[in-house]
């Protein structure tokens, strides 16, 4: 297993895209709604968050079965949340490109 370290610099390197695209998009269209594109950059700064304060807290370990067992959902939440993000910054863009 990889390091806590780069499982940070993973998870902080994957929600920097997502915000990446968020900004990029309120950059080059102006026909979208500002507000919810920064609800959803908000959404991702506080996954982003909670993801990075999971990763230093595992659980159980003492068992490295269960420490696996943590960092594997760690690692699964955070691409589920990022998939996330951006299909609702899909989704507002789809609204304006009718």
């Amino acid at each position: 297993m990889a390091s806590v370290k780069d499982l940070k610099k993973d998870i902080d390197v994957l929600m920097s895209l997502v915000l990446n695209d968020c900004f990029s998009v309120l950059e080059h269209n102006s026909k979208v709604d500002s507000e919810t594109i920064l609800k959803i950059a908000g959404d991702v700064v506080r996954k982003h968050r909670q993801l990075r304060i999971r990763a230093n807290r595992p659980d159980g370990k003492n068992n490295p079965k269960l420490v696996r067992t943590f960092y594997s959902a760690l690692i699964s939440d955070a691409l589920k949340e990022a998939d996330s993000a951006l299909e609702s910054l899909s989704a507002e863009v789809k609204k304006v490109a009718r």
